[in-house]
């Protein structure tokens, strides 16, 4: 079995939170895309992680978790997320994560970039989160890029680096007026991670294609949703990776195989950080409201997410694009406060009504049409089957599921990993 779990709208729609709860069925668990630039939020026994680069299954001692081909590693980020974990009590061992030799470095001059480009672009900004993933992604399809495998050979690199620095210094320092970046410090950078991390790399497309083969049940973890993928999402606010399910073989190095299913996640209403354009967008004191909820502040920043109502255009597109066969509905629970819950049904743009979600262009002149279904104003968090839920939630759920033309199977009422209804 081979299973993606993707994102269906902007992303933070709880990925890490199922990627745990599910990963108990699965003995593989693979990152396909992306950098530390999101965070996957998980609570168990052990306590509260936000993970940015680990595959989400570290958190069980028998998953096998690969890190794959199409990601962007910071070696750095990587060490400190490591180090935080087994400090927790965590095992993390060659035998139980394994970083694809293919994949690529994301090295301090990435992140200097973004940072100045950002800055250059000043309220034009796209919201970076300044950790140097679209710099990195450029390097790689401009093949500038040192690759994981690298590390392997001293001298690859060395040679490698010295060639990329004279010409990335020419941008640093003619186009930025920065100071240029000095080879020395890059060396010893890469030196002292490829000691820590020599014994993780491998052919994990190797690894997975033989895992397959012999029977082994594989989960696909994307980072981020299908409105920001870097080709159907909303570009140019967009990640510069692709986060839609049908990338996951790819991306983690075994294209020769299909996916078996796709597991689609999404909130029970919206939420967006960074910058774009996000139709349902609350303001004042009833986005506050749904904000301290929700705790909706960014995984990897920490940035106050932009909240809003469920978008049934949105979200109906984006379980489309990412080919779902079913979905998860999370943080249902956080909604118990409201009287009356709205959803966005339709869109109009200049006049006209549309359900379908439109080129990104024209998304600036969108506005919601919202209706109304009543809430259920009690706690839910105790809810195990279907037949606990409130009528006021089923019929929520039952909406939902109708609007986005996808069944729902899992619906999160709560943060802890036993906090959840499989509805069949």
């Amino acid at each position: 079995m081979l299973t993606s779990i993707v994102g269906i709208n902007w992303g933070d729609e709880g990925k890490g939170r199922m990627v745990d709860l599910l990963s108990e069925n699965y003995d593989i668990v693979s990152r396909y895309q992306g950098g530390n630039n999101a965070g996957h939020t998980v609570i168990n026994h052990l306590g509260k992680f936000v993970l940015n680069l680990l595959p989400s299954g570290i958190l069980r001692e028998d998953v096998v978790n690969i890190m794959g081909t199409g990601m962007v590693i910071d070696l750095e980020h990587l060490s400190q997320e490591k180090k935080r974990l087994t400090d927790a009590g965590v095992k993390i061992t060659p035998k139980n994560l394994k970083i694809s030799d293919r994949a690529i470095v994301c090295l301090p001059y990435h992140k200097l970039l973004d940072i100045l480009e950002e800055e250059r672009l000043g309220d034009a900004k796209f919201g970076s989160t300044r950790r140097g993933i679209s710099p990195v992604y450029g390097d790689k399809y401009m093949k500038k890029g040192i690759r994981i495998g690298d590390l392997l050979y001293p001298e690859t690199y060395r040679k490698q680096l010295k060639n990329i620095l004279e010409w990335k210094n020419l941008t640093i320092t003619n186009v930025y007026g920065s100071a240029e970046v000095a080879y020395d410090e890059m060396v010893a950078w890469l030196d002292r991670y490829a000691e820590e991390f020599k014994d993780y790399i491998c052919d994990t497309g190797l690894y997975l294609d033989q895992a397959i083969k012999s029977g082994k049940k594989v989960m696909f973890e994307a980072q981020l949703g299908a409105l920001r993928d870097i080709d159907f999402g909303i570009y140019p606010f967009t990640s510069s990776s692709s986060t839609i399910a049908a990338y996951a073989p790819i991306g983690a190095g075994v294209p020769n195989h299909k996916l078996t299913n796709s597991i689609g996640i999404m909130k029970a209403y919206s939420t967006c950080v960074g910058e774009g354009p996000f139709t349902v967008e609350m303001f004042g004191e009833e986005a506050e409201k749904l904000r301290a909820a929700g705790g909706e502040y960014g995984a990897a920043t920490g940035r106050p997410r932009r909240v809003g109502p469920f978008d049934v255009v949105a979200s109906k597109y984006g379980v489309r694009i990412q080919g779902s066969d079913e979905l998860a509905l999370t943080k249902l629970d956080v909604l118990s406060y409201l009287d009356k819950i709205p959803v966005c049904t339709a869109y109009t743009i200049d006049g006209n009504i549309t359900t379908e979600f439109p080129f990104s262009s024209q998304l600036d002149r969108a506005k919601p049409i919202i209706e109304y279904l009543d809430g259920w104003k009690c706690d839910i968090t105790k809810c195990r089957k279907p037949e606990d839920l409130p009528p006021a939630a089923l019929a929520y759920i039952k909406f939902i599921e109708n609007a986005v033309d996808c069944k729902i199977k899992y619906v999160s009422v709560g943060a802890e990993r036993e906090e959840y209804v499989v509805m069949y």
